[in-house]
């Protein structure tokens, strides 16, 4: 896979917080699909799924409940699958401090993080969940999962995709893109490119559906669930 250039440095340097109260997810852990692993949780006879893709920390309660909010409030089935599989980054280890932890980051990336793999994964995925029925496969992806459901998104597998405070922008992901994008930025993502993003967005025969907000008082690392739920509903109503 070529090098991925991540042009925020807040996506590598803000420490992350860990929650203080766990959430009581409503759903469960089965296997699914080319996974060992996977969070599953809503209406699996609604016709409407969503991939969600987590950040490099894997799962966390703030993730699952998001994954709950949607599958009830779009009827859905939600599917937040262990891409990691069970070797997510270290948050004692976050940022990387010492030379010897950025190249393991690095190693990171290129290994169970390599977004190439990920993606042929959410494809993967995808065809099992039409063939079980969906008629939409939606997908959801946080900073690292935001780029693998982007990416995804040139592939034709997917329906759309939300990008909640993205890694890695690149406005080439846009421009290849097959279906609907929703980007949803933080203060610490680069406004020049996802202002390039707009701008290739708006040229696509489904302009009129994607979303795009940039949450300039948020940083790094918050979601956006409310927002991405007007999105999905207004892309599966066509």
């Amino acid at each position: 896979m070529a090098t991925i250039h991540n042009s925020n440095t807040a996506c590598c340097t803000i420490p992350t917080v860990v929650p203080k109260d766990k959430y009581q997810e409503k759903g469960e852990y089965k296997p699914f699909g080319p996974f060992k692993k996977a969070y599953i949780v809503g209406n699996p006879s609604s016709g409407k799924a969503i991939i969600g893709v987590y950040d490099i920390f894997g799962y966390w309660p703030q993730t699952l409940q998001g994954a709950d909010i949607l599958a009830e409030t779009l009827d859905a089935l939600v599917v937040y699958p262990d891409f990691l599989d069970g070797q997510p980054w270290d948050t004692n280890n976050f940022p990387p401090k010492t030379d010897e932890s950025k190249e393991k980051l690095g190693e990171f990336f290129k290994g169970v993080a390599n977004v190439t793999e990920r993606v042929k994964n959410v494809g993967e995925l995808a065809d099992k969940l039409k063939a079980d029925g969906a008629k939409f496969v939606g997908t959801i992806g946080f900073c690292w999962g935001a780029k693998v459901v982007t990416v995804a998104a040139t592939t034709g597998k997917t329906d759309c995709a939300v990008s909640i405070h993205p890694a890695f922008l690149d406005v080439k992901d846009a421009e290849n893109s097959k279906v609907p994008i929703a980007v949803f930025p933080s203060k610490d993502e680069p406004v020049e490119e996802y202002e390039k993003i707009i701008k290739s967005l708006s040229t696509k025969p489904f302009a009129s559906k994607n979303a795009y907000k940039l949450y300039s008082n948020m940083h790094h690392g918050w979601d956006v669930y409310g927002t991405a739920v007007t999105f999905y509903k207004g892309v599966i109503a066509g």
